[in-house]
């Protein structure tokens, strides 16, 4: 696929052109905001409509959901990406697309509640992550931002009708997502292309061994710290997510084919973002949007520390797109089940200190550590095959 960011596939483009697919990458990666602000806004708005144990509920309820749309997501499109042997096109299904404007509506018809809202998010931000995944991995940026917009429309009234203690205020929420679903699934001129079910077999069960640690995180947090802790984890967790939206577009990217433009606009991005999450918490804009849960604790030294936990996912990205690229499905099921245990057992040790940032310390110490383990894979391969194509070379030097 031509990449108008740059890069190898964009070397040759004239001047303009490339400037102009620069442009449009950044604004499409500016609008994965909006994927972020779903979980903050439903943070926000249940801290005024809901008790502080069906938050705390909302809470863990905000992790799993997005579990669960990395499970879809896992499914519907990297499996895809990662079938090296195919064409690796992917589109929004339909069928996705029809239970979440289903879930959405009805959300926005019945009054506010904490367990109705518990079980449609996993199907709300499993359509959010597809949606997005699929615009940004086949270069659908018009449509991107028109659903982006939407979201973050939606998001934005609901968070202020919350402020109000306005009972309607999770509907501009969800008919926002409704809305973007629908732009999502617009047709497209190409196919799904049909995954390897041995690939998409190794890409759930990695999916699902990282993903799992983070809901049990906050469920243990929720026993043993209280609900107002378990509320505090996941609203710190979801603010420094901004700097996921970055990461996760030159992971989508990637997975594509490595492009130093993607790398260095996204590496720029999160410097960016986490200047403005000081700003938005010097400020007090945190304090406001998720209430007491969030001014009744030191918040700083957690924030900078989920900062930085973030940004290393960095170093962990490239080795990890450069060895999905090559189809090492088994290999990275390995890595990620590694990854998975360093991340629990330090972020374990930070709970058995009663700390969130002890919590958020151990999390850091576990990327950094799970980077160093890529990286040394990705080496190895590459050595192996070097190996390979001097042993062929001399081999057909003799011939």
């Amino acid at each position: 696929m031509t990449d108008l960011a740059g890069g190898p596939a964009g070397d040759g483009l004239p001047a303009p052109l490339r400037l102009r697919g620069a442009a449009m990458s950044l604004i499409t990666l500016l609008g994965g905001v909006s994927l972020a602000v779903i979980p903050a806004a439903t943070i926000s708005i249940s801290s005024r409509l809901f008790t502080v144990p069906e938050q705390g509920l909302l809470a863990v309820a905000v992790l799993v959901a997005t579990f669960t749309g990395q499970l879809t997501f896992a499914v519907v499109v990297e499996s895809r990406l990662s079938s090296a042997a195919t064409e690796r096109r992917v589109v929004f299904p339909l069928w996705l697309a029809a239970i979440a404007i289903v879930t959405a509506l009805v959300v926005s018809i019945m009054p506010p509640n904490a367990v109705l809202l518990a079980l449609a998010l996993p199907i709300l931000l499993a359509a959010l992550e597809v949606g997005r995944g699929v615009s940004v991995a086949e270069r659908l940026d018009r449509r991107e931002i028109a659903a982006s917009i939407a979201v973050g429309a939606g998001a934005l009234i609901g968070v202020l009708a919350g402020f109000a203690s306005q009972q309607w205020a999770l509907i501009p929420l969800v008919l926002g997502i409704a809305v973007a679903t629908c732009v999502r699934s617009l047709p497209v001129q190409h196919r799904a292309s049909r995954p390897h079910p041995a690939v998409m077999g190794w890409v759930i069960a990695d999916t699902a061994i990282t993903g799992v640690v983070y809901p049990l995180l906050n469920s243990m947090i929720l026993a043993f710290l209280g609900s107002a802790d378990a509320v505090l984890f996941a609203s710190i967790a979801t603010v420094s997510g901004l700097l996921a939206i970055p990461l996760n577009f030159m992971r989508l990217r990637l997975l594509k084919e490595h492009s130093h433009a993607d790398v260095v606009l996204s590496a720029a991005s999160v410097l960016a973002a986490v200047v403005a999450l000081l700003v938005l918490e010097f400020t007090g804009v945190f304090g406001f949007l998720f209430g007491e849960a969030w001014t009744g604790s030191a918040t700083l030294l957690p924030l900078l520390l989920a900062c930085a936990w973030r940004a290393a996912s960095l170093a962990t990205t490239l080795p990890f797109t450069a060895l999905r690229r090559r189809g090492e499905v088994r290999l990275l099921t390995g890595l990620r089940a590694i990854s998975s245990a360093l991340i629990f057992a330090l972020a374990a040790l930070g709970l058995a200190l009663q700390s969130l940032p002890a919590v958020f310390v151990g999390l850091l110490l576990a990327e950094l550590l799970s980077a160093l383990v890529y990286e040394a894979a990705r080496r190895r391969r590459v050595d192996a095959r070097d190996r390979e194509s001097a042993t062929l070379g001399s081999d057909e030097d003799e011939v």
